[in-house]
């Protein structure tokens, strides 16, 4: 079976768990993208199975959307509603875009810049001060080398360290973490480090893959939620795909005002 860069595909070795986009393809390696999981990996090109039914993220996405909101209870005929206002940094600008969307249908006001996991500790200052957010998330991609073992080794992490120095250049900025709420990580990042660099939430507990919204799923809600009123940890983790196996966090408070008369 031949294949092209853009084709979706599962690896059998794997057994065909995980779907992908090939971005690339060189002396029979393919270099593959997840479709929803923010994953990426290569493959011998006879590993893989093209996958034969049409996949449409927009229907996905869409179905997640109405979920969350389903789950929003807003009286929109008697008060009026000032979300909290988000910063969203991505290293991986397909996921930046789908979660920029996941905001714009939940009506939640959000600034979304494309930097490399490796870039954003730099130029993150810059950007909390032009848009003074009430939520930051700063993810990409991550990935923890098996083949190292050791998981409390932050060098066994591809951008643990970068998501690290960033949370911390964010905790400068802003120590209070009902001020400055900051949602970090992406797949198999390291968990218990980046919440003591800071985070209110972070991925991953388990050390697994985590959906391309589940950063947008967490940041939405707490904006989305009345300010200075604690939000239900267990109901908001387990809106995410993997639940408390890919995301946890501490108590935090809302950042949305709400107003009368509409």
């Amino acid at each position: 079976m031949s294949f092209e860069i853009g084709d979706l595909v599962t690896r059998k070795s794997y057994n065909n768990d995980i779907l992908f986009k090939i971005i690339d393809i060189n002396n029979d390696i393919a270099i593959l993208k997840g479709v929803d999981l923010r994953l990426y990996a290569d493959s011998e090109v006879d590993d893989l199975v093209k996958e034969e039914k049409v996949y449409n993220v927009s229907k996905s996405d869409r179905k997640i959307i109405n979920e969350n909101i389903r789950s929003l209870d807003l009286n929109r005929d008697e008060y009026f509603y000032l979300p909290g206002k988000i910063l969203h940094i991505d290293g991986d600008e397909d996921y930046l875009n789908r979660c920029m969307n996941f905001y714009k249908d939940l009506n939640v006001k959000a600034y979304g810049i494309p930097l490399k996991e490796s870039e954003i500790a730099e130029y993150l200052s810059e950007y909390l001060n032009k848009y003074n957010p009430d939520i930051l998330v700063v993810t990409g991609h991550d990935a923890f080398y098996k083949k190292r073992k050791d998981l409390d080794n932050i060098d066994n992490y591809q951008n643990t360290r970068n998501f690290i120095n960033a949370v911390k250049v964010a905790r400068k900025y802003e120590k209070d973490q009902n001020k400055l709420i900051i949602i970090s990580g992406a797949c198999q990042s390291n968990y218990e480090e980046l919440i003591k660099a800071g985070s209110n939430f972070a991925s991953s507990p388990k050390r697994i893959n985590i959906h391309a919204l589940d950063p947008a799923i967490i940041a939405s809600t707490i904006a989305l939620s009345v300010k200075n009123k604690s939000i239900d940890l267990i109901p908001l983790i387990e809106k995410t795909k993997y639940g408390a196996d890919g995301i946890g966090g501490i108590i935090t408070n809302g950042t949305m005002y709400v107003g009368y008369p509409r």
